[in-house]
């Protein structure tokens, strides 16, 4: 799927990328290779025509246990990053994953967040939400720096997706409900209010993020990155459950409060000419077959 990019070679680089080969060894082939490089602390690092910067640990339980490091984790490595760019990458395009966590909570009137939204002052996020969103913003603030100083770079202000690899014992609703397909358990929802969320399929996001970078230049422009289709957890844990033949379990909502994320991808389809290959039942169709076929 890379080949529209003539991408012939990927270099990984995370603190501990040799571990993929254990791990995830169907990612690991020719013309990937995999350096053992904590970004935040690298005097140097390969060359490249594109760089996504996407260090964020992506484990909600080690921002409950220590946030504030967290966060400062984030930012020492695109901290670091923007330094050695400067220097070593000033002909590549980047491209920095960032989060639709910059926006703060949706209101509920807002049907899609649009990247010139106006951004929830921090103070009035819950605790659990804050760190992060500052982190993510001052990350975009420090990419900034670079296109100033006439370096290609694009903000990709990711949502929520869907994959053959998204962690399926984590915070991610629909990883988890994966989880209890193939188990042949019931899909368990345990909100009680209306949470109402889109799935991007992985397959989409990385073409979306290789788009994006041809598009970066000197202004750093923002697109929003995910799937505009508005769906409640309730009817994704339906969905899923009716893949693997197992019941849904969804409570009454009780609850008048609504948890609304969901991105307008109108400048993404606009500008770029971005469009999904999924929706939300062929991309479960794709991953929950894709699945079974591997605990086989």
């Amino acid at each position: 799927m890379l080949n529209p990019w003539s991408v012939d070679r990927i270099d990984v680089v995370a603190r501990s990328a040799s571990a993929l080969r254990t791990t995830h060894p169907d990612l690991v082939g020719p013309g990937v290779a995999l350096h053992d490089l904590d970004v935040a602390i690298a005097e140097t690092l390969p060359a490249a025509d594109l760089v996504i910067h996407a260090a964020t640990t992506t484990d909600a339980r080690l921002y409950a246990q220590d946030a504030k490091g967290e966060c400062e984790r984030i930012l020492s490595a695109i901290g670091n990053y923007v330094r050695i760019a400067a220097r070593e990458h000033r002909q590549s395009r980047i491209v920095l994953a960032s989060s639709g966590a910059v926006y703060g909570q949706q209101p509920g009137h807002v049907a899609a967040l649009r990247e010139d939204h106006v951004l929830t002052a921090t103070a009035e996020m819950v605790a659990t939400k804050r760190d992060y969103a500052e982190a993510k913003r001052a990350s975009e603030a420090l990419l900034a720096t670079l296109g100033a100083a006439s370096v290609r770079t694009a903000v990709a202000r990711c949502f929520a997706f869907i994959g053959y690899h998204l962690p399926r014992d984590q915070h991610f609703a629909i990883g988890n409900f994966l989880a209890d397909g193939l188990a042949g358990r019931p899909v368990r929802v345990n909100a009680r209010k209306a949470v109402v969320r889109s799935y991007m399929h992985a397959d989409d996001l990385v073409a979306w993020l290789l788009t994006i970078a041809e598009a970066a230049d000197s202004t750093c422009p923002i697109y929003n990155v995910g799937s505009d289709e508005a769906v409640t957890v309730g009817d994704v844990a339906r969905v899923v459950a009716e893949r693997f033949g197992v019941p849904a379990e969804v409570p009454p909502i009780t609850d008048p409060a609504v948890d609304r994320y969901v991105p307008s991808i109108a400048r993404a389809r606009g500008e770029l000419g971005l469009e999904l290959s999924y929706d939300l039942a062929s991309a479960v169709d794709d991953i929950a077959g894709r699945l079974r076929a591997g605990a086989r």
